[in-house]
């Protein structure tokens, strides 16, 4: 689990450093640049491996339903960020995965979900609920009801790539070569939607450095972390922990970009820290929780 909290960490950074780009770098472009350029550093890292992977007939149709979630997940996740701002766009995006994880869980396997994780995952969408309705009620900082929409929309794309990933690995496929065969056919999906938007990118050194630091670090490092993870924990909890990102993701808003959460954002914030905190530490949690 602890491979899958530090991701976690790292993906509430991007927010954050995608807030400082010049205002003419669209969310497409951001997504696609980030998405793209840590894709393709997976592939490379992987190559042989990944390649083996593509080939696996019998994972055909998970890689395909992964690198769909991938292509959409960045584009939708930046686009709510920039609509709705970087908290309530990251809290949107992140605490309605888990949710879309279970039903993905129950309609390909019929697989249960166990007492704990629904009351831990419950606990957190609660705290995730009192952090937008803070938001709602501020008038400087409301989220359009497209940006909503659209952090739902990366919610299930984030749900479907994290479920497919799990069960490519559980096929017998290492972390990182699923890693690598996902993202990296994920990369060349976004080329050309880097082509057409990702131009503005390109005007300053400190453009350039944003870029690289998101495809660097929230997502190379974080998915090599994410996927090492997944070797022994199930989407729907692996979901649940990455709850802890829109803490983080908030935490910077709020200390950093400036963004404001009135008492019940805060509250929120202390339930989701208490979930997590539980499906990571209660005594015999983790077997539960294990696949």
């Amino acid at each position: 689990m602890v491979p899958i909290l530090l991701a976690a960490l790292l993906w509430g950074t991007t927010g954050t450093a995608a807030h400082f780009l010049p205002g003419n770098v669209s969310p497409l472009a951001t997504g696609a640049a980030t998405m793209a350029v840590g894709g393709a550093l997976l592939f490379t890292v992987s190559a042989r491996s990944a390649r083996a992977t593509l080939r696996d007939r019998s994972v055909r149709r998970w890689l395909l339903a992964g690198v769909a979630g991938i292509v959409v997940y960045p584009l939708a996740f930046y686009s709510a960020m920039n609509l709705a701002g970087v908290a309530v766009g990251t809290v949107v995006s992140l605490g309605s995965a888990p949710v879309f994880a279970a039903g993905i869980e129950f309609l390909a396997e019929r697989r249960a979900i166990t007492r704990l994780w629904a009351l831990c995952t419950l606990v957190a969408l609660v705290g995730t609920g009192l952090m937008v309705a803070g938001q709602q009620s501020d008038p400087a900082a409301g989220p359009a009801p497209l940006g909503v929409l659209l952090g739902l929309s990366a919610g299930l794309s984030y749900a479907l790539y994290t479920h497919a990933s799990h069960r490519v690995i559980a096929a017998g496929h290492a972390p990182r070569a699923t890693m690598g065969a996902l993202f990296g056919l994920g990369a060349l999906c976004l080329v050309p939607v880097l082509g057409a938007t990702g131009a503005p990118l390109l005007q300053s050194g400190g453009s350039l450095g944003i870029t690289a630091y998101l495809a660097l670090g929230p997502m190379f490092v974080a998915y090599l972390l994410f996927g090492r993870g997944l070797r022994t924990v199930r989407g729907s909890t692996a979901t649940s922990i990455t709850l802890v990102e829109p803490l983080v993701a908030t935490l910077l808003a709020v200390l950093i970009v400036g963004e404001r959460l009135p008492p019940s954002g805060w509250a929120g914030l202390g339930l989701v820290l208490v979930a997590v905190t539980a499906l990571v530490s209660i005594p015999g949690a983790r077997a539960k929780l294990h696949r």
